[in-house]
């Protein structure tokens, strides 16, 4: 999906998406049933707890110094491919809930996008990705994290108001 703005070689040369520390588990993907199949069936260990009709990976306890790698994370890159979850798809662009409304922000650690001009980052969005975003929420309410602090918010969603702000 971000082809467009992100390389392929810039993401296979990071991989920070794919690995979370003590303060970042929360971060982890979801995933739909058949994804979480795919992962299991390849790495049996690999263990899920369900959010909200999706599922999450099953993070234990995580030392100070300790990583958790994604499961679907090979030396060759993720064994998904273009299968990855929506999550991993719309990386570093995140969907947050911030004050009761849908916002798409954008994850400080990664260095490819983050240090762009935010107006183009935000660009990229009007043309198309946002309503990709937004729609895909609707069906899988389970994507959106709330908000966590020094994610810059991009965009809010656009929502037509069903009741009169003002009474006149």
């Amino acid at each position: 999906m971000l082809k467009k703005i992100l390389s392929g070689e810039a993401c296979a040369a990071c991989r920070l998406c794919c690995i979370f520390d003590r303060y970042d588990a929360w971060e982890t993907p979801v995933f739909t049933d058949e994804i979480r199949r795919r992962i299991q069936e390849a790495c049996p260990e690999a263990e899920f707890v369900t959010k909200d009709g999706g599922y999450i990976f099953k993070v234990g306890e995580i030392g100070e110094d300790q990583l958790f790698s994604c499961p679907a994370l090979t030396e060759h890159g993720c064994m998904l491919g273009d299968d990855k979850p929506f999550d991993c798809r719309i990386w570093p662009y995140r969907i947050m809930e911030v004050g009761g409304r849908r916002a798409i922000t954008i994850a400080s650690i990664c260095e490819e996008l983050y240090n762009r001009p935010l107006s183009q980052l935000v660009e990229f969005l009007k043309e198309g990705l946002a309503d990709s975003i937004f729609a895909y929420a609707d069906e899988h309410p389970e994507i959106v994290k709330p908000y966590y602090e020094g994610y810059p918010v991009l965009m809010f969603e656009r929502k037509e108001l069903s009741d009169p702000v003002w009474g006149y």
